[in-house]
């Protein structure tokens, strides 16, 4: 674990981090609360913070309120190490928004168990973290994830420019391969095919299971041609023949493609990408088709942009 050390006493400081560096950690160090809150600020800030309350510059309670009023952040857990003891101090410290705290002077055994009751919760948080976004399956975002990545590159779109692309992908027969062969072999089936499109995902791209059978993936700065030859690299890579012992599972995909450089509505790049999707299976499946690239009036002619939400197709269920 990446732990800072915010502590302007000399002695102190060098105590803490030959402790915590003996107990395995790396350790970042800072004399003063300005430093602390610069290393906080970093691309990759320190997770947990034992941080020093009386500090020159910005002291560690002033950081503790800075730190919760922040969105958009890692969550920092926060141990304050202070020379106060009354209640109401430590009133004032948890309000500030403290996780934790340390009686000065401070003991060896009760430093280390509490830095350890702070890793505990920050690895507790990561679990619910990757459980509420990556389906646990496949690996790969889950349906409220990945329609989050959408709505923030429309956003994206709407105020910077550019374009973003959608390919929404469905796999051909999929419930047949499930009747004949099994789920397990389904499961298999739906393993391959996200760990193939994600091989050919971009470091900013984002894939995502969209429901049972189907995938959705945003692709920023890609314009139509470009994302229809995406789809068909990402076509060509998860058709396979399984051959099994009852048979052969012949496992292809259809892909929707849409695109848009301006600012539109949510379910509209969507039901674009849907409706070409559905026209991909109705041409005999294993294809992309593409749409037509959405570009609306600037966006302060429009309406506020929708969130993410459930897509309802003109066409109802489709045919596999």
């Amino acid at each position: 674990m990446r732990i800072l050390i915010a502590e302007d006493d000399t002695t102190q400081r060098c105590l803490l981090q030959a402790l915590l560096q003996k107990w395995g950690h790396e350790v970042v160090t800072a004399a003063s609360g300005s430093e602390a809150w610069s290393e906080l600020c970093s691309a990759n800030p320190p997770l947990l913070a034992i941080l020093d309350w009386m500090m020159p510059g910005m002291d560690g309670l002033s950081i503790c309120r800075d730190l919760r009023q922040r969105v958009d952040h890692p969550y920092v857990y926060v141990v304050l190490l202070t020379g106060k003891g009354k209640k109401r101090d430590l009133v004032e410290a948890f309000e500030a928004g403290a996780d934790d705290y340390l009686a000065k002077p401070f003991h060896a055994a009760e430093l280390c168990m509490r830095v350890k009751t702070g890793v505990r919760i920050l690895n507790l948080q990561d679990q619910l973290i990757s459980a509420s976004t990556y389906d646990s399956l496949t690996g790969i975002l889950n349906r409220g994830a990945i329609l989050s990545v959408l709505n923030r590159e429309l956003v994206r779109v709407g105020r910077d420019g550019g374009s973003v692309g959608v390919i929404l992908a469905d796999l051909d027969h999929f419930k047949r391969i499930n009747d004949e062969f099994g789920h397990l072999t389904g499961d298999l089936v739906l393993q391959q095919a996200a760990q193939s499109m994600r091989s050919l995902m971009r470091s900013y791209d984002s894939v995502g299971r969209y429901g049972g059978e189907e995938f959705l993936m945003v692709l920023p700065g890609m314009d139509a041609d470009d994302v229809t030859a995406r789809a068909e690299q990402i076509r060509g890579q998860v058709r396979r023949t399984m051959v099994m012992p009852n048979g052969e599972a012949v496992v292809s995909l259809s892909l929707g493609v849409s695109t848009a450089d301006r600012l539109v509505q949510f379910e509209e790049v969507l039901q674009a990408a849907d409706e070409a999707l559905y026209r991909a299976k109705q041409k005999g499946r294993n294809r992309v088709e593409g749409s037509p690239t959405l570009s609306n009036p600037p966006s302060y002619l429009q309406g506020p942009l929708s969130g993410p939400s459930s897509l309802s197709t003109q066409h109802g269920s489709r045919a596999e």
